[in-house]
C-alpha cells in the first residue's frame, strides 16, 4: 500500500562502491566503510534503476567511493539512458582515460563532474594521497570538454586550502571550465573525524568570499562564461539547511551493499536501514519506518514545530545535529535558536587559534576504517561486559577521537 502523503523520489545517488584510490581526509564516505564488502552486482544495479525510474525519479547521479573502478559502470549508464534517467558521474577523474570518456559517452552519460584538491601539485599531492592524481585530474578535465561535455570542477574548500582559492580559480579559468563548486567542507564521516585539522577560520572564509566576488567581476568583465558557486559550511551560519529538500522528500541514496538510505550520510545515526536486496524500492520509499523517521513535522522538539520556518528546513540535517549533540532528534545545532548553538561558536572560536598541519589528517583509507572498528567494537564489549558505564550510542568519530 502506498503512502498517499508522500510524494515520489525525484533523485537517485547510486553509490556504487566505496573503494577509492585516493585517501582524502574529508570524504563523506562512512568510518565503517571496509565492513561493507558486498557490493550490488550488475543484475542488482539494473534491478534498482528500473525500480527507482517507475517510482518517478529522474535524476540519477553515480558516484562512490571511485564509481569508475565497477568495470560495469558503462552498462549501467546505458541501462539509466535507455530507461530515460538524466545521468550524472560524480568522479575524482582517477581511472578515467580519454577512451573511457568517449565511451561514456556513446552509453549516453549526460554529465561529468571531476573534483579538484588544490591549485599547488604538491599539496594536492598531500591531500590526495597520490602522486599522479593531480595531473591526471587536469587531463581528464580537458578529455572532458573535449568530448562535448561541460567542463564542471569541483573543489572541496577547507583550512590548508582556502587560501589558494584565487589560485583555484586561475587554475579552472586557464583549464577551460564552464561551472566551478568551490564547496566547503560539510562535517560528516571522515570530515568530522578530521574537523579541528580541517575548520577554517571566520576570517578564511571571509577573504575566500570577497576573492571569489572579486573573480566573479574579473570574468564578468572579460565576458567569460564560467559560474563560481562559492558554498558556506554550515558550522558558519545561522539558519539550518533543508538538507536533501526535507528527509525522504525527494533524494534517495542506494549504498554499495544496498542498503537504501535518504541521504549519504545517514549511516551516521543509530538506526537501521532496509535493504534493497530484501524489500523493494517502493516499500521502502513509502512503507519503511527509516524513511517515515523524520518526514512531517510531528518528530520534532517543541522548539521546532512552533518556527515559522518548520516547513522550510525541516528541522534541518538529522546527522548534524547527532553528530554535534548525540541526539538524531535534537534541533540541528546550527540554528541560532538551538539550545546547542553555542557549541558551534564555541568551535569556531576555539579554532581561530589553532594552527594544525597537513600531518594531523588521518587519511580515508582501509587500514584506518578497519582501525575505527576494532576501537568500536572495543568500546561496545567493555559496556555489554559491564567494565564500562553504559551510555548512549556515540558517533563513531568520537570514540576514535576518546
Amino acid at each position: 500500500m502506498v503512502n498517499k502523503t508522500t510524494s515520489p523520489p525525484l533523485w537517485l545517488l547510486a553509490e556504487l562502491t566505496y573503494r577509492c584510490p585516493l585517501q582524502c581526509a574529508y570524504c563523506s564516505n562512512p568510518l565503517e566503510f571496509t565492513r561493507y564488502q558486498n557490493e550490488l552486482d550488475t543484475d542488482a544495479w539494473f534491478s534498482v534503476l528500473r525500480q527507482a525510474r517507475a517510482m518517478g525519479a529522474a535524476q540519477l547521479g553515480f558516484s562512490g567511493g571511485e564509481p569508475l573502478i565497477r568495470q560495469d559502470l558503462e552498462a549501467l549508464v546505458s541501462e539509466a539512458r535507455q530507461l530515460g534517467f538524466y545521468t550524472n558521474l560524480l568522479t575524482s577523474g582517477v581511472g578515467l582515460t580519454a577512451q573511457r570518456v568517449n565511451a561514456l559517452a556513446e552509453a549516453g552519460l549526460d554529465h561529468i563532474q571531476i573534483s579538484l584538491q588544490a591549485a599547488d601539485p604538491e599539496l594536492a599531492q598531500a591531500l590526495a594521497g597520490s602522486a599522479k592524481a593531480h595531473a591526471n585530474k587536469l587531463a581528464m578535465a580537458k578529455a572532458v570538454k573535449a568530448a562535448g561535455y561541460p567542463m564542471v570542477l569541483n573543489v572541496v574548500l577547507h583550512r590548508h586550502n582556502i587560501d589558494q582559492i584565487g589560485d583555484l580559480i586561475a587554475l579552472c579559468d586557464e583549464l577551460g571550465a564552464d561551472a566551478v563548486e568551490l564547496a566547503n567542507c560539510q562535517y560528516y564521516g571522515w570530515a568530522f573525524l578530521n574537523r579541528q585539522a580541517l575548520m577554517p577560520t571566520r576570517e578564511q572564509l571571509v577573504r575566500a568570499e570577497a576573492e571569489t566576488n572579486r573573480w566573479r567581476e574579473t570574468l564578468a568583465a572579460r565576458g567569460r562564461d564560467m559560474s563560481l558557486l562559492f558554498v558556506v559550511p554550515d558550522y558558519f551560519e545561522q539558519a539550518p539547511k533543508a538538507c536533501m529538500g526535507g528527509w525522504g522528500s525527494i533524494f534517495m541514496t542506494v549504498a554499495p551493499d544496498g542498503a537504501v538510505l535518504p541521504c549519504h550520510s545517514a549511516r551516521e545515526l543509530p538506526m537501521a536501514f532496509p535493504n534493497v536486496k530484501e524489500t523493494s524500492l517502493q516499500d521502502i520509499w513509502y512503507q519503511s519506518d527509516a524513511f517515515n523517521r523524520f518526514r512531517g513535522t510531528q518528530w520534532m522538539p517543541a522548539l521546532c514545530q512552533q518556527c515559522d520556518d518548520r516547513d522550510k528546513d525541516h528541522g534541518g540535517c538529522r546527522c548534524q545535529a547527532y553528530l554535534l549533540t548525540g541526539d538524531m532528534n535534537a534541533t540541528d545545532p546550527v540554528c541560532q535558536h538551538s539550545p546547542q548553538h553555542g557549541l558551534l561558536e564555541s568551535l569556531i572560536a576555539e579554532n581561530s587559534h589553532n594552527t594544525p598541519d597537513q600531518a594531523t589528517l588521518i587519511p580515508r583509507n582501509a587500514r584506518q576504517s578497519k582501525q575505527l572498528q576494532g576501537q568500536a567494537e572495543i568500546q561496545s564489549g567493555l559496556r555489554q561486559s559491564g567494565l564500562a558505564a553504559p551510555s548512549p550510542r556515540q558517533p563513531l568519530e568520537l570514540i576514535y577521537r576518546q
